[in-house]
Formats: C-alpha cells, sequence, structure tokens
C-alpha cells in the first residue's frame, strides 16, 4: 500500500493532557507536511489549532475528543461538549460511550446518547469511542450493532488511555458485525506501517495514531 494512502487516514494525534501549544503546533506542521486526515488534539486547543491551519492554507481537518477518556460526563455535558468545540472549529468530534451503562444493559440509553450527541454535532462527523479492551466479546458486537443503527459516521477501538488499544481481532470483529457505510477507527497502540497496513486490510477506515509520521520521520515511534 502506499505510504500516501496511509497517511491519508490518519487522525495525527496529541492528547496527552501536558501537551503545549508548540506542541500542537509542531503535530499540525506535520499533518500538513504529510497529508493526514486530521489532527486530533485536545478542546481547548480547536480554536486556535483551526485557525493556525487555515493561516496555513491547510485543508488538513481539527480533530477533538468529548467525554474524554472516561465517558461518564452526562449526556448534557457530552452535547454541550460537541456543540462547543463545532462552534471552535471542529471537523470532526471523537465521543467515549458511557461504558457502565453499556455493561448495565442499557442499550437503547446508550443509542440515545449517541444520537444527541450527532445532533450536538451540527453535521459534523462523530466516531463512537467504545474502549474494546474494557469490554467482552459480547459486549463489542452489541456496540457494532448499537453503532449502526445510530446517526454516528464511526466507531472507535480506543481512547488510548487505558489498558490497551486496537487488535486485529477488535477490528475484524468490527467489520464483521457493522453495518455498511459506517466507518471503522482504530487508535492505540499502532506501532509500525506494517500495522497500519494490517489495520486497514481488515477494514479500518481511519487510524488514530501518532507513531506513524514519527516512523515516517524516522524518528523513535513512542506514544499513542
Amino acid at each position: 500500500m502506499e505510504l500516501s494512502k496511509i497517511l491519508s487516514m490518519v487522525d495525527h494525534t496529541l492528547l496527552k493532557p501536558e501537551a503545549t501549544w508548540a506542541q500542537i503546533q509542531a503535530i499540525c506542521d506535520d499533518a500538513i507536511r504529510y497529508g493526514t486526515a486530521t489532527v486530533c488534539i485536545p478542546a481547548s486547543y480547536v480554536s486556535r489549532c483551526k485557525a493556525y491551519m487555515q493561516e496555513q492554507g491547510s485543508k488538513v481537518g481539527v480533530c477533538t475528543v468529548i467525554g474524554f477518556p472516561t465517558g461518564y460526563s452526562t449526556t448534557a455535558v457530552k452535547a454541550f461538549e460537541a456543540a462547543d468545540a463545532v462552534k471552535n472549529g471542529a471537523d470532526e468530534i471523537d465521543m467515549v460511550i458511557n461504558i457502565g451503562m453499556l455493561k448495565d444493559g442499557y442499550d437503547q440509553d446508550v443509542l440515545e446518547e449517541i444520537n444527541a450527541i450527532k445532533a450536538a454535532c451540527a453535521g459534523k462527523p462523530l466516531k463512537v469511542i467504545i474502549e474494546t479492551c474494557l469490554l467482552t466479546e459480547e459486549e463489542k458486537i452489541r456496540m457494532c450493532d448499537i453503532v449502526s443503527r445510530s446517526d454516528a459516521d464511526f466507531i472507535k477501538t480506543s481512547t488510548g488511555f487505558s489498558t490497551a488499544g486496537a487488535t486485529f481481532e477488535d477490528v475484524a470483529l468490527m467489520k464483521a458485525h457493522m453495518a455498511p457505510g459506517k466507518g471503522i477507527k482504530a487508535a492505540g497502540g499502532i506501532a509500525s506501517l506494517a500495522d497500519a497496513e494490517r489495520f486497514i486490510e481488515l477494514g479500518a477506515t481511519r487510524l488514530g495514531t501518532s507513531r506513524i509520521v514519527k516512523i515516517v520521520k524516522n524518528e523513535a515511534a513512542s506514544g499513542y
């Protein structure tokens, strides 16, 4: 697979809590140089990041996360976060589900929350982070069904802040159970270009990672 194709599917990510503007600006510059799909950054930097991208004349999108990384904010808070991020210039939103709600069997409530947040996105793409490392296989399949029936655009494996990130097995499971037309985002722990290509072959349509651009730059590929 061509390197440019892989890079075009990457959400170049920096979400660590100590991230500075200089570091955010650096990943923006890398995203522009290498043609990634988006930069995925903390919500507090969205407005400044969007302005910077526009100053550079770049079409690289600005993605942010809400309800992150635990997912246990109320639906109203998550919806406000999403609306605020879009108002500040976010092009895409990644949300974390209420994992306890799913485990308690309140699938309809999970679905309604996703749809409420999607409505707050004002037409911008919404990715639903299900944190696969904390779910059973049965729960992962239920989430595939919920996201397939929802108004959201993608299902996403992981925050990168829990016990593990994306696995080949989970992406294959998602591909087998997601409705046609919904995207699949593999995120966290994508350690090599070979990994990235394998995730794409298995059905991922977006990759959340900081390592791929580092590898292309011949830097140590540590982190998300």
